[in-house]
């Protein structure tokens, strides 16, 4: 375990990270939250900067509901050169309408990304969440349908846009041992008269507790965007490898 520790801090960029686990009522009752920052520093052939800041808080009435709030801030330079701006706020709150399985949820979210040229894109939607299959004792599998509106108003030449899309998901989270977990989130939001214009993500996530309160989290995410921006790539992949403490 030491040496795959060392092997991930060593060799990867350090941002931060919010675990993509799904957040369930009765997990965590009260008020609790994660958080993770980062600094990445290079000077030489190559001057890079790169910050990052990542907080989840959440407050579980530990019977009928949770609610939770996510923030994520990202900048950074390369030769001086401003390359990364990104900022995104989620708030959702889910409600149980059955004992076990059936949830509804409420959400809206805020996001800027300079460099896939959106100024703003607000989403406010509702939605049902299912508890499914439970493959391994302690793990948690949900699939979601529902509906959101979407703003976006756009850096570029391209209009501002108002859509209505669907909202499908699945996420689903299971121990390797006591330390550890794997995670998978799928997301699918096609407009809703128009499926040929979809949003498509794909979320895995390793995480091991390395001391207390304190994991480190292993990301990879592939997005893809039918009908991006003029200009900008249809494909995302990225990963990050991030500590997380939670409070």
């Amino acid at each position: 375990m030491k040496q795959i520790l060392l092997f991930f801090i060593t060799t990867q960029t350090l941002f931060g990270l919010i675990s993509i686990a799904p957040v369930k009522i009765g997990d965590k009752p009260g008020l609790h939250g994660k958080v993770s920052t980062s600094l990445q520093t290079r000077r030489g052939s190559t001057d890079k900067e790169n910050y990052k800041l990542a907080l989840r808080v959440a407050y579980d009435n530990n019977a009928s509901y949770v609610t939770w709030s996510e923030l994520s801030a990202e900048y950074g330079e390369s030769n001086n050169v401003e390359d990364t701006n990104r900022l995104y706020i989620h708030v959702r709150h889910i409600y149980a309408l059955t004992q076990e399985v059936l949830r509804g949820e409420i959400l809206a979210q805020l996001q800027r990304d300079k460099f896939k040229l959106i100024r703003e894109r607000a989403i406010t939607g509702v939605g049902l969440r299912f508890k499914i299959f439970e493959l391994y004792e302690n793990s948690n599998g949900y699939l979601g349908i529902g509906g959101f509106y979407e703003h976006i108003n756009y850096t570029s030449d391209d209009p501002t846009e108002s859509h209505v899309r669907i909202n499908s998901y699945l996420t689903y989270t299971t121990p390797l041992n006591e330390n550890s977990s794997l995670s998978y989130t799928l997301y699918y939001q096609p407009i809703i008269d128009r499926f040929s214009d979809y949003i498509e993500s794909h979320k895995f996530q390793l995480k091991v507790h390395v001391f207390k309160s304190l994991a480190l989290s292993f990301k990879l995410s592939y997005d893809v965007d039918s009908r991006p921006p003029e200009g900008i790539n249809k494909y995302d992949f990225y990963q990050e490898t991030s500590f997380v403490f939670e409070f």
